[in-house]
């Protein structure tokens, strides 16, 4: 009995696995036609003939080019969120760490953007449904954001008072600088030449007064 259920274990787990691999090939192969030919001249076909699933695996995952569409931005999060998560967990002052996820965040942004090449002019074209897939990833940002801060706080190197606040702040602010970022805006040149302001930023609006003179970039 108890073979038999290690074994029917097994089979599902097998199974649920195959099927992630095929939807994240559906999702990848969407993408990469999105960003080819955009999302209008994109066929739910096209998807099926290139992932070479056909039309019927297509609709058993997903019923519409729109829900696929969705999907497709929904990786491109997840995907940022795991880069985010991996700064995060690096072993660096709290305040560098504030500022490297930043720049994560930002970076990342603007390779998607054009790494999807017409699929871009969808995110910016339709912000409120891009917008509305970006819920679960804004709120796991400005708890990413609490995380540190608390750490920094705990470690005396911040004086936040509010911290869930705060976050909510950083995060908005984060987000208004992602287009002016994007199409390089910001009056830059490179990461390398915005970091110590970025840095100055950080330590001055998070900073414990008493080490704020200790900071170096």
């Amino acid at each position: 009995m108890a073979v038999c259920a290690i074994c029917t274990n097994f089979a599902v787990r097998k199974e649920s696995l195959t099927m992630q691999k095929t939807r994240n090939l559906l999702v990848d192969t969407a993408r990469q036609l999105f960003a080819k030919n955009g999302l209008e001249a994109t066929t739910m076909n096209e998807i099926a003939q290139a992932s070479g699933k056909g039309r019927r695996t297509l609709y058993t995952y997903f019923s519409s080019k729109e829900e696929i569409y969705i999907a497709v931005i929904q990786s491109e999060l997840d995907r940022l969120s795991s880069r985010m998560e991996e700064v995060a967990r690096q072993e660096m002052s709290p305040e560098k760490k504030m500022v490297k996820l930043f720049f994560a965040h930002l970076e990342f942004v603007k390779e998607t953007v054009y790494r999807n090449g017409n699929l871009r002019a969808e995110f910016f074209r339709d912000v409120w449904r891009v917008e509305s897939v970006r819920k679960n990833f804004d709120r796991n940002e400005m708890i990413l954001f609490r995380r540190v801060m608390n750490e920094g706080n705990d470690k005396g190197v911040f004086d936040i008072r509010n911290v869930k606040l705060m976050s909510m702040i950083t995060h908005y602010c984060l987000k208004g600088c992602e287009v002016p970022y994007i199409y390089g805006r910001i009056g830059v040149q490179s990461p390398e030449e915005l970091y110590p302001y970025v840095f100055r930023m950080v330590t001055k609006a998070l900073g414990n007064e008493r080490y704020r003179n200790d900071f170096r970039y």
